[in-house]
């Protein structure tokens, strides 16, 4: 084949869209683990107590090696079983905290359609990815909560961001040649 015809099927337009395909799969993805996250705000005291069952199972040679994990993780299941059993109300806040999730969640369906016109959400994402590490670090001491734990609650602010950082980065060039053209007119 000659050059010219390699070029007619090689068009600047070809790598938008597979720049914007792999944005939505990063964002697709970002959205299911939102929900899932979310979903499992809603029965904290079940997957206590079965992590608890798990831990003190098959899991019992880790957490053999680890006593003060599985300590923590039976005190939780305990006070979330005793808290919800005395005080049920309470567990009205974590409801709260998955409706958040799937709040934000939904936030996303912009910059899914639209990701160069909603990437100011995909910043704040980023923004929100960051203050997790803030959060543990300040409450964890207030709150009771053990190092570990604070170390694995801020991996989710890592583990979150990742993605989002791949999809700024893909979004680089997409967003120069938007700005010009809102510019431009």
């Amino acid at each position: 084949m000659n050059g010219t015809s390699e070029s007619l099927t090689d068009s600047p337009l070809d790598g938008e869209q597979a720049a914007l395909r792999r944005v939505r799969r990063w964002l697709g993805a970002f959205v299911v683990c939102l929900v899932l996250s979310g979903l499992t705000a809603f029965p904290l005291e079940t997957e206590t107590r079965w992590l608890a069952d798990f831990a003190a199972g098959p899991a019992a040679p880790l957490t053999d090696h680890l006593p003060a994990l599985r300590e923590w993780i039976e005190r939780t299941r305990d006070g979330l079983a005793d808290t919800n059993a005395r005080y049920p109300f309470l567990a009205y806040g974590t409801d709260w905290l998955a409706f958040a999730h799937l709040v934000i969640a939904a936030a996303f369906w912009g910059p899914i359609k639209d990701p160069v016109r909603n990437v100011w959400v995909i910043r704040w994402a980023v923004l929100a990815c960051a203050g997790i590490i803030p959060l543990a670090l300040i409450c964890r001491p207030l709150r009771g909560i053990p190092l570990y734990w604070r170390l694995i609650d801020m991996s989710f602010g890592i583990i979150g961001v990742l993605p989002l950082l791949v999809v700024l980065h893909a979004l680089r060039p997409l967003e120069r040649p938007a700005r010009a053209a809102t510019v431009a007119g």
